[in-house]
């Protein structure tokens, strides 16, 4: 099956260069033919497979690492993957190949399944893919975070509006909790020094 689809892959390069630059339309528009999307699909699908299948997956079920992930999901990747309770957009609408929509597939209940789409998930997320408006994330975000991605991507699946929303708002309330703790333990310790500061100028007068 594999040569058979080499084969075809480079029929088809053949016939571009045979007919000339015009004789392929590469409009975002204008669909693939059904043999070349199967041929791209293998191809993409077989490319991440050997890539990604000796990666160690770390647990998925770490809070802070769900919650690391739901926030990054939320402020990177709605606009072209959507989320539940989000309509189409403008850039979601116009990309080809689609982008796949995470909350509308079905969860994968065997184990070695979910590993393996884990691990697919994490490569793809780090390196991106040629050809589709899909960044390599690896380039500004270290592997923790990619990790924190792919485990809310896989928990994704059938969520509700109400579950997507009420698990963003808790990330941000502890967001802004976290933050206001720095910065009254910070000017609670300015405080401190401050007052140190004058007891010894006092003690040398």
């Amino acid at each position: 099956m594999k040569i058979i689809l080499s084969l075809l892959l480079a029929s088809l390069i053949v016939a571009t260069i045979a007919f000339g630059p015009s004789a392929y339309n590469m409009a975002a528009t204008e669909k693939h033919w059904s043999i070349t999307e199967k041929i791209i699909e293998w191809v993409r699908e077989s490319s991440i497979e050997s890539r990604a299948k000796d990666l160690t997956v770390p647990s998925l079920e770490d809070a802070e690492m769900l919650a690391q992930g739901a926030e990054h999901y939320d402020a990177m990747c709605t606009v072209c993957h959507l989320a539940p309770g989000i309509e189409p957009t403008e850039l979601s609408i116009g990309l080809y190949p689609q982008a796949p929509i995470f909350h509308q597939r079905t969860p994968i209940n065997d184990p070695a399944k979910h590993l393996e789409r884990a691990r697919a998930h994490f490569w793809v997320i780090k390196n991106g893919l040629k050809m589709t408006a899909m960044p390599a994330w690896g380039l500004s975000h270290d592997d923790q975070a990619i990790w924190g991605m792919v485990a809310f991507v896989l928990k994704l699946s059938h969520m509700t509006p109400e579950q997507y929303q009420s698990l963003i708002r808790s990330v941000q309330d502890h967001d802004h909790d976290h933050d206001h703790d720095q910065g009254h333990s910070h000017s609670h310790s300015h405080g401190h020094s401050h007052s140190q500061d004058n007891d010894h100028e006092h003690g040398g007068h």
